[in-house]
């Protein structure tokens, strides 16, 4: 079984298969997550993503890197553009990129916390929902070994930490019951 990881720093620098990026079913890349990877890994990436074309709400896209050290940006649409993420969207698309990694064979990924800056999405329910998408699919048939959260500050580390503690700690209990 793949492992999940956390770490605080720079999604754009992740050296992993893929990264992804919180995107909008237009796939437009404007700020936050998505105008780092348009400013770090040049043009190509955005007209990758205008040769691919609109996402469906919840839906995921694979492109270039660019000029990124990852190579791929798997494109997680939990947002229509100017509006804002739901959990029904940032777990479908969550879901979505994961099985776009597993279907191109990839090993490793690397997430920011999806819809937390433009999206207005809670930090605390994104990583509830995130780590629970992640533990769910390392428990099936995947060709993930890792799958890493790139968080930006320590605040959001430190949420994701705790989320991914007490989930480690309530299944530890539960095994000790059987």
């Amino acid at each position: 079984m793949g492992r999940i990881l956390l770490s605080e720093g720079d999604l754009t620098a992740a050296a992993v298969d893929a990264i992804v990026n919180a995107a909008n079913t237009e796939l437009v890349l404007g700020s936050g997550v998505a105008g780092a990877i348009h400013k770090r890994g040049g043009p190509a990436i955005q007209e990758a993503c205008d040769a691919h074309g609109p996402v469906p709400l919840g839906g995921a896209a694979l492109t270039t890197a660019g000029k990124l050290p990852a190579r791929f940006v798997i494109h997680a649409a939990a947002m229509e553009p100017g509006g804002r993420v739901s959990e029904d969207s940032l777990r479908a698309a969550t879901r979505a990129s994961l099985e776009l990694a597993r279907c191109e064979q990839l090993r490793s990924i690397a997430f920011p916390a999806i819809g937390t800056g433009v999206g207005a999405f809670s930090l605390q329910r994104c990583a509830e929902v995130m780590l629970a998408e992640a533990r769910s699919h390392l428990a099936g048939e995947t060709s993930l070994e890792s799958i890493q959260f790139v968080l930006f500050g320590e605040p959001a580390y430190r949420v994701f930490e705790q989320v991914n503690d007490a989930e480690r700690v309530s299944a530890g209990l539960a095994r000790l019951r059987r």
